[in-house]
């Protein structure tokens, strides 16, 4: 797990790196800089959704995901519970600036066949040039946000830690077909992330999060038949 250590120190030191910064620019910088960063999300997220979609087998598997995904998580209301985790840091802002670190680190294509490549085939390439890119993208969100966005690291710590333990018993079910539909869905979620700090539309993402459990559910129910 050497890549994925790689990755989460990076995070740290850029967060730590963008928190030391933010304090000797302006509000207005702040408003420019946190445009900017809902700006990269929103394009992020299109981009994969692009970049994906066109290998899809199952053309309506997001749709499905996306909706039953954002209704179980509206019902264990799971945006409201962040919310109140995030509160006791004092800023107001950090539910959705770590909400958005959170997918961008970990809905990635790198973030995700990385440690699948590490345990297969140990090979650590994805996740080195993965924490080189997260590296700078934490210091830019913690200027921002603040020095809370490093706790994305432990979510992505435990996250790629996962991924890498499941690849190694069920290499078969990280199939090509699962990573495009995983790659899919994790696209509309950066999307709808960046458009809410853009302030176009309001979408709780961290409500949405489950529906990447659905085409899980699906491939696990597939690999019966």
């Amino acid at each position: 797990m050497t890549g994925t250590f790689y990755n989460t120190a990076a995070i740290l030191i850029g967060s730590a790196a963008g928190s030391l910064f933010r304090k000797s620019i302006g509000e207005k910088q702040q408003k420019v800089m946190f445009d900017a960063m809902g700006l990269a999300a929103a394009g992020i997220g299109i981009n994969a959704v692009v970049n994906n979609m066109p290998d899809s087998r199952y053309p309506v598997l997001f749709i499905i995901s996306l909706a039953a995904g954002s209704l179980l998580g509206n019902r264990l209301d799971l945006d409201g519970k962040f919310q109140k985790l995030v509160r006791r840091t004092g800023n107001n802002g950090l539910g959705q600036g770590l909400s958005t670190a959170i997918l961008l680190f970990c809905i990635g294509t790198l973030s995700i066949l990385g440690p699948i490549q590490s345990a297969l085939r140990h090979d650590n390439t994805y996740l080195y040039t993965n924490g080189t890119l997260d590296l700078v993208t934490s210091m830019v969100l913690a200027s921002t946000y603040g020095i809370g966005i490093a706790l994305a690291a432990i979510v992505l710590f435990l996250w790629q830690g996962a991924i890498y333990l499941c690849a190694g018993y069920a290499q078969n079910f990280f199939s090509p077909e699962f990573m495009t539909e995983l790659s899919v869905i994790g696209g509309f979620l950066i999307a709808a992330s960046g458009i809410s700090i853009l302030e176009i539309k309001s979408f709780k993402t961290m409500n949405m999060l489950p529906s990447l459990l659905v085409p899980a559910a699906f491939f696990l129910v597939k690999s019966f038949f």
